[in-house]
């Protein structure tokens, strides 16, 4: 399985192991995010529009806990498959062993610091008096739940880096079948409302970890989960953080900007336009997350060839990718404007306010998204290649650097329609910035395909 993995990496067809990887990761994110979306379904169809505000609500914390995961689950990933690319597998251990203690404590963390300020966190997020029951119900449970989320998430993406994207495909149908099964369950048969919602994803998300662990003390596994390397080395935690960095900031711009339009929302829309937001949150991720597919299934190309010198298959792969990207984001901008009020009626067919709020808003907040393949895509390039400072800067130019002062702005001027608008003018102006970084950087890619040296870093 071991000289399997990494000859294909080394010398397969780029397009074919694109497409390999893609399928389990487009099945995987897709069954990911359908934790948050079909939680939001069944409780605005069982529960009311208002808890699905309150649970929308919730969003913004969900992010911060994911963020987390990204931070050690990406940042290993992506070291374990420049670390195999260079066929140092005892480092490869190390960086795994070092990830799974990592977990365990910042978990840990989370969960005591969440419950900590989980009051003051719900206010801050832009939880009214009227839904706080809602969310705080939620997150009672969510909360302790952490360790099995980020357990699940962490190893799953090092599963994938090494090159077994089946088996994190089979990771992720197992635990989202599972959620799918036991909300209606919970929600309708039980009646324990967004209790149940929030039970159903918990157990779950422990059924993912206990097969990601099972993973790596099989014979399935490239690289063995081996408690000989859970001793934490500072050089191999930093070698993690720092490529983890990206994504993690990505994060947790993004709840913060969540709460902050969660603000917005309240004074300029109410809870109803909370909830809308949900909604619209809900169809974007499943959008992104097909884009993030598509960067999963390149990581482990982009990070083994770039650690091998194999600067051609790199360059080959990001402008695949970059295609690939474009064509779903200008996809899923085509069906929000055609068939938005299908998108919204999925969630709530009984309160004609969040209905007309959600299909005003969602066409108006996808209007940029065109532009929002290529970005995304980009970001990851420089993530899986190690330029962990490019990749920050591009993931919170759009999400917080244009994004938020266009947020504060715009909507005492035109009001909810300003909200939604600030979306797709960050988009924008993130598009051409990233535009002109990606066009200097396949130049560099070039001249390394050429001289075989190294891409120089900034």
């Amino acid at each position: 399985m071991l000289h399997k993995n990494i000859e294909a990496l080394e010398k397969g067809s780029i397009k074919r192991l694109l497409w390999r990887f893609f399928l389990p990761s487009f099945a995987g994110v897709i069954l990911n995010s359908l934790y948050n979306i079909v939680d939001r379904i069944f409780i605005g169809q069982g529960v009311g529009a208002l808890a699905l505000s309150g649970v929308s609500a919730v969003f913004p914390v969900m992010l911060i806990l994911m963020g987390f995961g990204m931070l050690i689950g990406i940042g290993a990933g992506v070291r374990l498959s420049i670390t195999l690319g260079k066929k140092d597998f005892a480092m490869a251990e190390k960086v795994l062993g070092n990830a799974f203690v990592l977990i365990i404590i910042v978990s840990v963390f989370l969960t005591f610091l969440g419950f900590a300020i989980k009051g003051p966190l719900l206010q801050l997020f832009g939880v009214s008096s009227e839904t706080f029951a809602y969310a705080n119900s939620y997150l009672n449970i969510i909360l302790p739940g952490t360790i099995f989320g980020t357990m699940g998430f962490s190893l799953n993406n090092i599963i994938r880096s090494e090159g077994n994207a089946k088996v994190a495909m089979y990771s992720m149908l197992i635990s989202a079948g599972l959620n799918l099964l036991l909300d209606p369950l919970f929600i309708f048969v039980f009646d324990m409302g967004v209790k149940g919602a929030a039970w159903a994803t918990v157990i779950s998300q422990m059924a993912l970890a206990v097969w990601v662990i099972l993973h790596f003390t099989g014979k399935k596994a490239v690289i063995r989960l081996k408690p000989a390397k859970f001793r934490l080395e500072g050089e191999i935690i930093w070698y993690i953080i720092t490529v983890g960095f990206a994504p993690f900031s990505m994060q947790i711009a993004a709840s913060f900007v969540q709460g902050t339009f969660n603000t917005q929302l309240i004074k300029f829309g109410g809870d109803l336009a909370i909830g809308a937001m949900g909604i619209i949150n809900s169809y974007a991720m499943l959008v992104l997350m097909s884009i993030i597919a598509v960067n999963m299934a390149s990581q482990p190309i982009v990070g083994f060839n770039f650690g091998a010198k194999n600067f051609l298959r790199v360059k080959q792969t990001l402008k695949i990718c970059l295609f690939a990207g474009s064509v779903i984001s200008i996809s899923g901008f085509l069906f929000a404007q055609v068939f938005p009020g299908l998108i919204v009626k999925l969630f709530n067919i009984s309160n004609n306010e969040l209905i007309d709020t959600g299909i005003q808003g969602l066409r108006i907040f996808m209007a940029a998204w065109p532009v929002v393949g290529f970005q995304i895509i980009a970001s990851n390039y420089f993530q899986s290649t190690g330029k962990a400072g490019m990749a920050v800067f591009l993931s919170l130019l759009r999400q917080v650097l244009v994004l938020i002062p266009v947020l504060l702005i715009l909507p005492d001027y035109i009001g909810l329609k300003g909200v939604w608008l600030s979306g797709p003018v960050s988009d924008m102006i993130a598009g051409i910035v990233c535009l002109w970084l990606l066009a200097r950087e396949i130049k560099r890619l070039e001249y390394s395909v050429k001289t075989e040296n190294i891409i120089p870093r900034e």
